[in-house]
């Protein structure tokens, strides 16, 4: 039996001709079986004994054969929609951080401060829009010095790992960093916050950078506190936010989150994707369980666009985030999810 499907690569080609190497033959060309006229898209009808195949695309020049960088690809063959490659033939696999950088919120009466990670690849290949996952707590996400106890949970080096797994979709990080946690992210003052992310830092990151704006693909992360204030601005604004990760979240302090789950009218927050999670004893445990449960009974299903999962004898610090940060990423960017997606969406013969 073979297998068949269609490797998509998009690139921005001035020069030169983009053709596949894959596992069948390391050394030989693949040409594309379909070259748009602008040179941008490239198909490569594929076939395998196995409903895999590793591949890399590859830019032939009058200078020689120049592989696309970071691990080799994986396509999963099916007769379904083409697989979408997007190579980049200079640099390295690991991103790029931004220093740390400041955008006047009038709502606020302050600057929001964020750095941005953008993915390896994002200067060369402008084709490329990506999904854009807003987390809180900024300061504790990507170094040592900056984080809590020193202990940052090295976002960056989690995402070029999965990338290289093939397993996530590449997303772009606005790591927001707090002035005052005990105002911003309790009730009385997230829901200011929440509507200054979303109507100030949101549409100058949309301006700036090249981001898929819509609800589906911009989320929020947090954990602790942040988890309880991710929450409120996905639940108050699912317009904006698409969905929200809440680690170890802090609900009933200080906010009625439990209470408007329940009461709240659902309308678009049905459509709402939610991760939840907790350690145990203790941590939350008992409160992340009541808004899993609350969001079941309004609707979310378990599994599809609620995700709930607890850890026995993990602790309240950033090691246990950090260790299971992947999980959030891969349930909202996972490319087996977004292919689910795209399948249920799709006319069935």
């Amino acid at each position: 039996m073979k297998y068949r499907g269609v490797i998509r690569v998009r690139y921005p080609l001035d020069a030169g001709a983009i053709v596949l190497r894959t596992e069948d033959d390391w050394d030989r060309d693949v040409p594309p079986g379909y070259v748009d006229p602008g040179r941008e898209t490239f198909d490569f009808p594929v076939e395998s004994e196995r409903p895999y195949l590793d591949f890399k695309p590859c830019l032939r020049t009058a200078s020689g054969l120049h592989w696309a960088c970071g691990a080799n690809r994986l396509a999963i063959l099916s007769h379904e929609a083409p697989q979408e490659s997007y190579p980049y033939f200079r640099g390295d696999s690991a991103g790029s951080l931004s220093g740390n950088r400041e955008v006047l919120s009038a709502a606020l009466g302050r600057a929001h401060e964020f750095r941005a990670y953008l993915p390896a690849g994002y200067s060369e290949n402008t084709l490329k829009r990506y999904p854009v996952l807003y987390m809180l707590d900024g300061a504790n996400l990507f170094f040592d010095e900056e984080a809590y106890l020193g202990n940052a949970w090295h976002v960056d080096r989690t995402l070029v790992l999965l990338n290289s797994m093939c397993l996530i979709d590449q997303v772009i990080v606005i790591g927001i960093r707090a002035r005052d946690r005990e105002k911003e992210y309790t009730q009385g003052g997230f829901e200011r916050f929440g509507d200054a992310i979303a109507g100030e830092l949101k549409p100058h990151v949309d301006d700036d950078l090249r981001t898929l704006r819509d609800p589906a693909h911009t989320m929020v992360a947090g954990s602790s506190l942040g988890g309880v204030a991710a929450f409120s601005m996905a639940w108050r604004r699912p317009e904006v936010f698409g969905g929200a990760a809440c680690l170890s979240a802090t609900f009933g302090y200080r906010d009625d989150l439990q209470e408007r789950v329940r009461t709240d009218p659902m309308d678009s927050r049905r459509q709402l994707k939610i991760y939840l999670d907790s350690g145990w004893p203790g941590d939350n445990y008992e409160a992340t369980l009541g808004i899993a449960k609350g969001l079941i009974a309004r609707g979310l299903f378990l599994g599809a666009n609620l995700l709930h999962l607890a850890f026995p004898c993990e602790t309240h610090d950033e090691r246990s985030w950090a260790a299971r940060f992947h999980l959030p990423v891969q349930f909202f960017a996972g490319k087996l999810r977004r292919a689910a997606e795209w399948s249920s969406l799709a006319p069935r013969s």
